[in-house]
């Protein structure tokens, strides 16, 4: 069962909420956040991303970056642009997008939870970036950027979300990629207390974004515990930072693919190639997009395609076999494209939804690409069950938008 708590948050002032906080480390380059926090001073990109206080072309990676995210977590706090909670509590944070409003609670998970299980994943976490993200927790002693769960929907929970929602606001605001975002503070001890008591009778929270930052976490609360002789459990750094929704209020957004060539094929050939596998029909110049699972857009030489898998091509009972992800990395990009490894390949490249069907086109009419390939989306129910199966996800398969805002609230680890 899942094991939550309270905490004491930190957080900007209203007035600067909206530009103290940011999207978050791993959706931009140094460079768009250079441009992003020019001229504000008290932008959280000078934490999660401080490579932009040097020179361009210093290494984010070296150990003078990580030590200025420190400096400056620090200065952020002396300049009151960020100040503690003076008690523990729980916060609701609301993202709107297209008219559409999600409602997470923000909260302290377990490091146990995750070490046992109870937080599942279902993408595989490189090393590397892993100890990245180790280095920026241990240097600030914080959870400076939250991670993105869901759980499953609990009527009970919506009822005190609904509750505190339908008072102020502390931050309400528009950000720049014009989504909505709304932030209140849950103090009441018999909420906190009932908060706490529902959740530990879900039996897991899945991770929906940001497995890095969570393993992350994770890992440097256990590390804690093991350098502490005197470690009891109840430390605070056995706990790390996560906004937690209702799986029905979550929508995966679709990630799709464009490829560099068709692997010394002709269009005509490429096509009667697709033709073995797939049901395809000749869709003309205006856009196309996947109706279905097992039905895929393709848009090759000015013209969209719609391609349909046969029925014999996947396994219904096999988890990740039936996913479309799945389906067109072993049937079109491997067999007919030569694409084996998705994570290096440099011949592919992969596109958020977010973007939408214009961006394939761009990216192929342009000359960059030679064919763009759209998926129907993951839905909630099949990352949960793979995460429930103990399955891992192939890459690139899952996009969550809105992203969660960094900054409204930051959780420290002492």
């Amino acid at each position: 069962m899942a094991k939550i708590k309270p905490f004491k948050g930190v957080c900007p002032p209203a007035q600067i909420a909206p530009t103290l906080s940011s999207r978050p480390y791993d959706v931009l380059s140094s460079e768009e956040a250079r441009d992003e926090a020019k001229g504000i001073e008290h932008s959280l990109y000078h934490i999660i991303k401080p490579e932009i206080d040097f020179p361009q072309g210093t290494d984010e990676h070296d150990s003078k970056v990580y030590e200025k995210a420190s400096e400056n977590f620090k200065k952020f706090q002396k300049e009151g642009w960020l100040k503690e909670d003076k008690k523990e509590n729980y916060y609701v944070y609301a993202q709107t997008m297209d008219g559409r409003t999600q409602y997470g609670l923000v909260v302290a998970a377990s490091v146990s939870d995750y070490l046992d299980g109870v937080i599942k994943k279902h993408e595989l976490t490189r090393c590397d970036k892993e100890e990245d993200r180790m280095k920026h927790v241990r240097v600030n002693d914080a959870n400076i950027e939250p991670v993105f769960f869901a759980y499953p929907d609990n009527a009970e929970i919506d009822s005190i979300v609904a509750d505190v929602t339908s008072g102020e606001p502390v931050y309400d605001f528009v950000s720049a990629e014009g989504f909505g975002h709304k932030f209140w503070v849950v103090d009441n001890e018999n909420k906190i207390e009932r908060i706490t008591e529902l959740f530990g009778a879900i039996p897991a929270l899945y991770i929906a974004d940001g497995h890095h930052r969570t393993a992350a976490a994770a890992l440097v609360g256990a590390e804690k515990a093991r350098n502490n002789p005197n470690h009891t459990g109840n430390e605070e750094y056995n706990y790390f930072m996560a906004v937690c929704f209702p799986e029905s209020q979550l929508r995966i957004m679709d990630y799709n693919r464009v490829v560099k060539d068709l692997n010394g094929l002709t269009d005509a050939e490429f096509l009667e190639r697709l033709s073995k596998d797939f049901i395809v029909e000749k869709k003309g110049v205006e856009e196309y997009k996947p109706v279905a699972l097992h039905n895929f857009s393709l848009y090759l030489s000015g013209i969209w395609y719609s391609i349909t898998a046969k029925n014999d091509t996947y396994d219904d009972q096999d988890p990740i076999g039936v996913l479309d992800v799945t389906i067109s990395s072993d049937l079109i990009l491997r067999d007919i494209l030569g694409i084996k490894e998705l994570r290096t390949d440099k011949r592919i490249d992969f596109v958020g939804g977010l973007r939408g069907l214009g961006e394939l086109k761009k990216r192929v009419d342009s000359g960059e690409m030679r064919v763009a390939l759209a998926l129907y989306p993951v839905s909630m129910k099949q990352l949960m069950d793979i995460a429930d199966t103990g399955n891992i996800m192939p890459p690139k398969t899952t996009w969550f938008e809105p992203k969660l805002r960094s900054g409204l609230v930051i959780h420290k680890l002492q």
